[in-house]
């Protein structure tokens, strides 16, 4: 199978998962492993999922307890402003985005599961919300033109995506000048035992899709995006329950020994001006240099 099969499967397998939670309740969401029913196990409460409802403009209805951070709080966004969520699902921070940038701001959400964008297109009409948008796209290729945004949010979706590259590169390219992003997402530290790697439901679920903590910062980088900040770093402790499931007594001997970590991270980030981004570019006449 080739790097593009491959992608397509994993989305395909995604947007499964995520049509399954879609139609369950938070509270059923919250007391699975990946947050659809996959028989592994209950556990009391989502694993990485913070409470969002101490939050303004919090909907609960959209909370189906599928986030890994709050990326709104290090976002600092401003009344008027356009905030495009990346995987907006039922659309949780996407309202609570809208409750910021309020009437004369804009929000457009973009998710690839038909039946989140139904849900959160439901969700605005019921709030009587006519400044928030849900479109159906792939972040690898967003439905937006260039330098539309203010501001982009996400919480625990870029680690899904398979082309992590072209993920930030249509970030960037969406984002305006001077723009920035807040990225809530699941990354890691040292290698996942081959249990996980290969487990589909733990892809949906967040785990198996995460890559390297260095190597997640080096593409947002080389993205051409400045002032790159870590807000936020939160182990995440993986149920011995969940564990079981997919690993081995000797593999979990192993995993619990080793310095692995898997971590909820919050990542600021952003695009440089006009002018930073000409002085970037390299001098190709005479005088082309000249401040």
């Amino acid at each position: 199978m080739n790097t593009t099969e491959t992608s397509e499967k994993l989305k395909e397998i995604v947007k499964e998962k995520y049509g399954e939670i879609a139609d369950q309740s938070r509270e059923e969401n919250a007391t699975s492993c990946c947050g659809a029913s996959c028989g592994c196990g209950t556990v009391d409460a989502a694993i990485m999922a913070e409470d969002y409802t101490k939050l303004h403009g919090y909907v609960a209805d959209a909370d189906l307890g599928l986030g890994c951070g709050l990326p709104t709080e290090f976002a600092p966004i401003k009344p008027g402003d356009t905030v495009v969520d990346l995987g907006s699902g039922a659309g949780n921070d996407a309202f609570v985005a809208r409750s910021i940038v309020g009437e004369n701001g804009k929000v457009i959400g973009i998710d690839m599961t038909e039946k989140m964008i139904a849900k959160a297109r439901i969700n605005a009409e019921k709030l009587g919300f006519n400044n928030v948008e849900f479109r159906f796209g792939d972040i690898e290729n967003m439905p937006l033109s260039d330098t539309v945004a203010d501001v982009v949010v996400s919480n625990c979706v870029l680690n899904l995506v398979p082309d992590k590259v072209k993920a930030f590169a249509e970030t960037f390219r969406i984002l305006k000048p001077g723009g920035h992003f807040s990225v809530s997402d699941i990354v890691l530290e040292g290698e996942l035992p081959k249990g996980f790697r290969q487990s589909a439901e733990l892809y949906a679920g967040c785990i198996s899709g995460a890559i390297q903590k260095d190597h997640y910062l080096k593409i947002i980088a080389d993205a051409g995006f400045e002032n790159i900040q870590i807000k936020k770093d939160r182990k995440i402790t993986v149920p011995d329950d969940i564990l079981f499931t997919y690993l081995d007594s000797v593999e979990i001997e192993k995993y619990k020994s080793h310095k692995l970590g898997i971590y909820s991270i919050t990542v600021y980030a952003e695009k440089p001006t006009e002018h930073a981004q000409k002085k970037k570019e390299p001098c190709c006449a005479p005088g082309c240099c000249d401040a």
